[in-house]
């Protein structure tokens, strides 16, 4: 009698054990819920651009975020996009570009963080100096206002033309106060600017947009921006999204060694890292 009901106690004990280990378990599972997966749209154009994005997709699907790149045909799209909450994010354009379109719609787009220069050059099909270019030639610039400034900035950098004091946010042609050689700057749409390259004397424009001609600033370009600039190719969020942790995790992915190594290897003499 007195073994069995030590036996008995001794089950009793196991059962309670068991029973304790499975309650801790339960309670281990409820306090670990499975991550949620979050996905994140981000616009964008031309490589390296989505380059850059497609990267970054396998380390922030290890994070539970799905990336999904909207690619889209112009470069007003994805402002447009943005600020309408059809995507999240964007990532196409400089800092004054995305600042002009706040301006003009009353947007609250904010830069998240600058990832590359697009080494802004002159190219000629027909010349191979900016000093061989004649007098009254026609150079080709992208029409938007805030690539109107860069271009002209970039020629007076180089001593092409002289421009007045800067009165507001932009350069434009009525701040040109010294053309020596009277060129014609025509102001065209940024996607037209490499259709130009045949037709004009010359063409001012980012690497994107020369490399379909086989054009890079090093080889190529009769002038270029180099980085002392505030154009850096940036990715873009809106004020109420910017500081999320899926923004900031795309940011940090986008701000990486593997992205830098990538430029670095691949578009070594048209996209330097601005981080």
């Amino acid at each position: 009698m007195k073994k069995l009901l030590v036996l008995l106690t001794l089950s009793l004990l196991v059962l309670a054990a068991c029973g304790d280990n499975d309650d801790t378990n339960e309670n281990e599972e409820a306090q670990e819920p499975e991550q949620e997966e979050v996905t994140l749209e981000v616009a964008s154009l031309i490589p390296p651009m989505t380059e850059i994005l497609e990267l970054v997709e396998p380390q922030l699907a290890e994070e539970g975020i799905n990336l999904e790149i909207v690619v889209l045909s112009d470069n007003i799209q994805p402002n447009e996009a943005l600020a309408e909450e059809e995507v999240d994010a964007n990532f196409f354009q400089h800092v004054p570009y995305m600042e002009e379109y706040n301006r003009n719609n009353d947007a609250s787009l904010e830069a998240v963080t600058p990832i590359y220069f697009a080494n802004y050059g002159v190219y000629s099909k027909e010349y191979d100096a900016m000093d061989e270019i004649p007098e009254g030639a026609d150079i080709a610039i992208a029409n938007d206002i805030s690539n109107i400034d860069r271009s002209l900035a970039l020629l007076a950098q180089h001593d092409v033309i002289t421009l007045q004091e800067k009165e507001g946010p932009y350069y434009t042609q009525a701040d040109i106060i010294e053309n020596p050689k009277d060129y014609n700057f025509k102001e065209v749409d940024l996607l037209m600017l490499a259709r130009t390259y045949d037709d004009a004397e010359a063409v001012v424009m980012t690497p994107a947009y020369a490399e379909p001609l086989d054009l890079t600033p090093k080889s190529d370009a009769l002038l270029t921006e180099g980085i002392e600039n505030e154009f850096a190719i940036t990715l873009v969020a809106r004020e109420d999204n910017v500081d999320s942790e899926p923004i900031q995790k795309l940011a940090e992915a986008m701000t990486s060694e593997d992205v830098r190594d990538f430029l670095e290897e691949n578009y070594d003499e048209t996209s330097i890292p601005a981080f």
